[in-house]
């Protein structure tokens, strides 16, 4: 019922509780309750006027299948199958459950509210509704799972591409995340299944602030910070496009040849850098860019190391 209030204030505009009620076929009282679990659950303020009814503070851009699928190539279109969720838990778990029982190469999952999104090391990723674009995609790899690295890195460029089109200027942090300004825009999760010589499952999480977040522990920005206001479902047609032509290229030839082009939008490129693998250990040095196989590449004062993705976290040095 919360939804289905939300989608006919959507416009934002005010909208009698009796009319709604008439629409909906159901109660006044359902549509005070709606409302309610608007406020408190979804953290949306809606106006509530004697004699106008109800509004949002601002209109709504909902994710819709034919207007994201309006937006593909036409290549890009024959590869993706596109559905949307209003609310689940996580659209990477429902995608790997699917992965593990024959869903097809090419589906894609948007949510526009997840109840346990999660990011990497087990972060949470939290988002009011229409503030962000949540989505997964189930990719099947001809590789195995042992021929993947640097896969992270490459969905990363992709997203890049995509931003920088349309006009934010993003840079890639190793290796999972997205910054616009030095603060994160965007993250990727990245879960696998499969057999190490292949074929393998890949299913692959993407959340992208189109509006900056509220209650997050960390600096982010969000693409209203760049002045780029888009609707999210060009938004997400136009990575879905950079999406396809990346991971299309990966399988055939892996990260090796997005290396150089990855190293020119890295944030963090020949500056001092922290790795830290847990509270009591970190090493410094010098970031050299990344290797053919997505490691990242660190001067130290113990010489050169390589660093795979694991359980470490990368910030720059003051």
């Amino acid at each position: 019922m919360a939804f289905a209030v939300l989608r006919a204030l959507s416009d934002g505009k005010f909208h009698s509780g009796e009319k709604i009620a008439q629409t909906l076929g159901c109660s006044r009282t359902s549509i005070w309750q709606a409302v309610h679990v608007i406020e408190n659950d979804f953290a949306i303020q809606v106006f509530s006027v004697r004699g106008q009814g109800y509004r949002l503070a601002a209109p709504l851009d909902w994710l819709d299948v034919a207007t994201i699928r309006s937006g593909l190539d036409t290549a890009t279109a024959d590869v993706w199958t596109v559905a949307v969720a209003d609310e689940i838990d996580s659209t990477n778990t429902r995608l790997m459950t699917l992965a593990a029982n024959g869903g097809p190469h090419g589906l894609v999952l948007a949510a526009e509210r997840q109840s346990a999104g999660r990011g990497r090391l087990g972060r949470r990723w939290q988002a009011r509704i229409g503030d962000c674009l949540m989505f997964s995609i189930l990719w099947r790899f001809d590789r195995g799972m042992a021929e993947l690295a640097g896969l992270s890195l490459a969905v990363g460029l992709a997203l890049a591409r995509a931003l920088r089109k349309l006009g934010a200027p993003v840079e890639l942090k190793w290796p999972n995340d997205l910054l616009l300004q030095g603060r994160k825009l965007a993250g990727i999760l990245i879960e696998l299944s499969g057999d190490a010589l292949g074929p393998a499952a890949v299913v692959i999480g993407i959340g992208l602030n189109v509006v900056a977040p509220a209650d997050v522990d960390q600096p982010v920005a969000a693409l209203t910070d760049c002045g780029l206001e888009v609707s999210r479902n060009e938004l997400l047609a136009a990575l879905l496009n950079a999406l396809q032509q990346v991971l299309t290229t990966f399988n055939r030839t892996g990260f090796a040849p997005f290396a150089d082009e990855w190293m020119q939008l890295s944030a963090h490129q020949d500056e001092p850098v922290r790795l830290s693998f847990g509270p009591d250990e970190s090493i410094d040095g010098m970031a050299r860019g990344v290797a053919e196989n997505g490691a990242l590449l660190v001067d130290t004062p113990a010489g050169r190391q390589v660093f795979h993705v694991g359980e470490v976290s990368l910030r720059r040095l003051a």
